[in-house]
């Protein structure tokens, strides 16, 4: 292993959060760090911690196998009320979104808490306003979403036709996603 690829190891290793390119080109200097991430992420492959990226950053974890004898007390996984976990996925597919498009879509209003708890989880954020009358807030995913879920973009997200295989919608789910795409349309949204 050379000194620069080395340097980029470093430079992960010692980040308390996942690091971005350009921040890791900050630390270790001029040299491929693409290139040295992906050698670096080869060689950790099949050990104890493994070189993962999540949206564009990267960071070491523990290989999934192995977690849960690192665990000294068991997590209790995070419970969504059923309001959350439908607004967090109406975020997700149509970032950015205003709370009165959250609304539209569910066809009920949402309260405050809801959109609270996923920001205080950390996987939602405000980004920015919409240049509308009233600029109401728009809301979005961070990073944070793709490292606790595993996702290395959004698109790796489940598709339609992925959900429809899989069961996981029925006709009436059909129909709502016909009026969305619909609305979409007559926003003049493009879908990502």
């Amino acid at each position: 292993m050379d000194d620069f690829t080395r340097a980029v190891e470093a430079a992960v290793f010692a980040s308390s959060e996942p690091i971005g390119v350009e921040e890791i080109a900050a630390y270790a200097g001029e040299g491929d760090v693409a290139a040295a991430l992906a050698e670096l992420a080869e060689r950790y492959t099949g050990h104890g911690v493994e070189l993962v990226e999540r949206g564009g950053r990267w960071h070491f974890q523990t290989a999934p196998d192995l977690a849960h004898i690192l665990r000294r007390t068991r997590e209790e996984p995070r419970r969504l009320s059923r309001a959350a976990t439908e607004t967090l996925a109406i975020i997700v597919y149509h970032e950015p979104v205003s709370r009165a498009e959250i609304e539209a879509i569910r066809g009920v209003q949402i309260s405050k808490g809801t959109l609270d708890v996923l920001m205080e989880a950390g996987w939602v954020k405000t980004a920015g306003r919409r240049e509308v009358p009233g600029r109401p807030l728009l809301y979005a995913t961070t990073p944070d979403f793709l490292t606790h879920f595993g996702l290395s973009s959004r698109k790796d997200l489940p598709g339609i036709d992925d959900l429809k295989a899989a069961g996981l919608l029925d006709p009436l789910d059909e129909a709502m996603l016909a009026e969305l795409d619909q609305l979409q349309l007559e926003n003049g949204e493009d879908e990502d």
